[in-house]
């Protein structure tokens, strides 16, 4: 079960207001940052909330990979984003494919703060570590 955890807390996105508000939008983002970082996705759901008015609202989603998973959450109303990239790192070192993903999402969404934090799981000794 070794791995590395990837959390952030993403603030004030001056990205297009897309990708907080369209899941096809979001959607397409990490599971292609997830292919296009050599992660191999297993599937993907992503919810759109909708206003008072019925409008597109914020995003919540996972793309659920072979190596484990992607999670983000979007508040448009104050342009904050949450991201989670775990890895398991049981046959191959995955950590430089979860970072990848992670900097091309965050990239993508353009925030003025980020506070994020690398989490090593599991028991060094067995397997392959980070």
């Amino acid at each position: 079960m070794n791995g590395l955890h990837l959390i952030a807390d993403i603030y004030r996105c001056r990205s297009s207001a897309g990708l907080l508000t369209e899941r096809a939008e979001l959607e397409a983002l990490c599971v292609e940052g997830c292919r296009n970082a050599g992660l191999t996705p297993l599937g993907a759901y992503f919810y759109q909330f909708l206003d008072e008015q019925g409008d597109a609202a914020g995003v919540t989603g996972t793309v659920v990979l072979a190596e484990s998973h992607l999670a983000i959450h979007t508040w448009p109303e104050t342009g904050d984003v949450t991201l989670d990239v775990y890895v398991c790192n049981f046959s191959r070192d995955n950590s430089g494919r979860a970072r990848q993903v992670f900097a091309a999402v965050i990239d993508a969404l353009a925030p003025e703060e980020i506070v994020s934090h690398e989490v090593v799981r599991g028991r060094l000794e067995q397997g392959v570590t980070s």
